[in-house]
């Protein structure tokens, strides 16, 4: 004897375990690629700019025409007697110079802004922008280090 019509529709309508476990696993398979997706990119997002490394000047200088025209950070010394500024248009210009045990090396720099407190001439800073084809740096961003005065003894 053949069962029901409406028995043999319910049995179809309804999942069998095995369906049902490979449907809850794709589940989750997206959710967690989805979040992870979503969290990678927030940490490459936030992390981008704070991963921006900083070459030396003589690196620079050695292979000028490589950075020419690119965004790099340049690190070294404002050289003595070079810092030159003018209040009125914020605008600054100096060189900066690597500092011994590196080989030497001095690239001009051009400032518009405001600097930070402990720009000076001597001041070991690290300068953001781009290096123009004459060579010299058009930066956008000045950071400087601390002086040894604030560190422990």
């Amino acid at each position: 004897m053949a069962p029901p019509d409406d028995q043999a529709g319910n049995d179809r309508a309804q999942p069998q375990p095995a369906a049902l476990h490979r449907r809850v696993a794709w589940k989750i398979v997206i959710s967690v690629v989805v979040v992870s997706v979503a969290l990678g990119g927030l940490l490459w997002a936030s992390t981008r700019e704070g991963a921006e490394y900083y070459k030396y000047v003589d690196e620079v200088l050695a292979d000028a025409a490589r950075y020419q025209g690119k965004r790099l950070r340049v690190h070294g010394d404002v050289v003595e007697g070079s810092l030159e500024s003018d209040q009125a248009t914020l605008r600054y210009r100096f060189k900066i110079a690597s500092r011994a045990p590196r080989p030497p090396g001095a690239i001009s720099a051009e400032f518009h802004g405001i600097p930070p407190d402990t720009f000076k001439a001597g001041a070991e800073v690290i300068a953001a922008g781009v290096l123009a084809s004459d060579g010299h740096l058009q930066a956008d961003k000045i950071e400087t280090k601390c002086p040894s005065k604030y560190e422990a003894k």
